[in-house]
């Protein structure tokens, strides 16, 4: 008994003097690294010293200290920065849904400033600003170099100014200059309304109204049609929607899910990761949706149209999204300034990433490209074709009464409209179809 408690005694002191082993050449190395980030902070204030002192010209030191913050920030990834005080009041404004500029959202790309959408409405999309051109000048200025928060800066100015900015677009053998008057951007969040018998809502961006518009755009609309029954199905329009508020994002998923997980995000900590689960309720009572998507629908867009998808809740039309798969905290620091800092990525319910891959539509439509009027008569209405009706003294139809003629000639009228907004905007036409294919597999069940 003596020698077991012996040995027990001599496992003990050995797993002691093991720890104490294994744990000095740690704690070594973590002074080590302390030491090294004491060094380097000594290097910087060195560094700033001898520059405020030396530079020749005199420069600003809190200049100086911002320029190196956001330095710091913007060498992690394309959407972590450091917002001035001006800065994020500017984005606050955003985030209500109103401010000045041309009505673009931008990345940065290998140095260049990338198109991410322009927004409904506003000067830049006016003047034919796409999601995928990058801006090199503004006003003669070049822009590579620059950082992002600089280039947008240089965009910014008094409304009803006018500037000009060099796009390169791919398929453009040559760069071009768009000329655009700035103005204030007043964000529409949702535009909602009905064609045929499907309610379209177009949402252009996640701010704070996003949702409540939503709902309210679709209240009115199968209010306006006599009821749910009248309305065949829901088009969520988030083309060259850029995204915005998380909290939006989740809200306008929740609205057509009535169980299971919406978003999750994962942190560098597992412990900081979170799951969003959806609360039961439908705004659209069960009707089929479609989601339209393009290469200017990013982040919120992505969330909302991955839950929509892999929930098998919506069918995704259209083109790849644009893949911004990361959230961005906005942290308040001393000086009324702000920091914008990468803190997870998220995934969608099936636990996918779309970060730089993008949600990818169920069925892919291209929106044909606009072919340029360049003959007169193209502009000329096209002649209207002669039928039977129209002979003189042809026979009536006999075999229908008044109010199926009246019915034909109703659906007739859609078919034209229909025909029309083909033209017009082909992937929210496509959109529609689908619907009209599903609810007519509906009504046969």
């Amino acid at each position: 008994m003596k020698k077991f408690v012996m040995a027990a005694v001599a496992g003990t002191l050995a797993g002691v003097v093991a720890t104490t082993q294994v744990a000095g050449p740690l704690l070594a190395q973590e002074a080590e690294k302390t030491t090294n980030v004491y060094e380097q902070l000594d290097l910087f204030g060195d560094i700033f010293e001898r520059i405020r002192a030396q530079y020749v010209e005199e420069v600003d030191p809190g200049d100086l200290i911002e320029a190196a913050i956001n330095g710091m920030l913007t060498s992690l990834d394309p959407h972590s920065s450091y917002l001035s005080p001006k800065d994020a009041a500017k984005m606050r404004e955003q985030t209500r849904g109103e401010f000045g500029g041309l009505g673009i959202e931008v990345t940065q790309e290998e140095g260049f400033v990338k198109v991410v959408s322009p927004i409904d409405g506003t000067p830049a999309a006016e003047a034919g600003i796409e999601a995928g051109d990058f801006i090199t000048h503004v006003d003669g200025e070049s822009l590579l170099g620059l950082q992002l928060d600089d280039a947008v800066e240089m965009m910014r100015g008094p409304v009803g100014s006018e500037i000009m900015i060099t796009v390169v677009r791919e398929g453009e053998p040559e760069p071009f200059d768009v000329s655009i008057v700035r103005d204030t951007i007043q964000l529409t969040a949702v535009r909602a309304r009905t064609v045929g018998e499907t309610a379209v809502l177009r949402l252009t961006t996640f701010n704070e109204q996003t949702y409540p518009k939503m709902k309210e755009g679709l209240e009115e609309q199968i209010e306006a049609a006599g009821g749910i029954e009248n309305i065949n199905g829901i088009v969520l329009d988030m083309r060259n929607n850029p995204g915005g508020l998380l909290n939006q994002a989740i809200a306008v998923s929740d609205a057509f899910l009535n169980e299971g997980e919406i978003v999750s995000t994962r942190g560098r900590d597992l412990e900081d990761g979170d799951r969003v689960n959806a609360t039961p309720g439908d705004l659209s009572m069960g009707k089929p949706i479609v989601v339209l998507i393009n290469g200017g629908s990013a982040s919120a867009s992505e969330i909302v149209a991955g839950a929509l998808q892999d929930h098998r809740r919506a069918i995704v039309i259209g083109t790849k999204s644009f893949g911004k798969g990361s959230v961005q905290t906005v942290m308040p620091l001393r000086g009324d300034g702000a920091m914008r800092l990468t803190t997870a990525r998220y995934y969608t319910p099936s636990g996918r990433s779309i970060q730089a891959l993008g949600v990818s539509p169920d069925i892919v439509v291209a929106q044909p490209p606009t072919k340029p009027e360049t003959e007169e008569d193209e502009n000329l209405p096209a002649r209207p074709l002669r039928s039977e009706a129209d002979l003189r003294g042809s026979l009536n139809n006999d075999s229908l009464s008044e109010d199926q003629i009246k019915q034909i000639e109703e659906d007739r009228e859609k078919a034209r409209k229909a025909a029309e907004l083909r033209e017009e905007d082909y992937q929210l036409a496509y959109a529609i179809d689908i619907l009209k294919g599903l609810s007519a597999l509906g009504s046969e069940k």
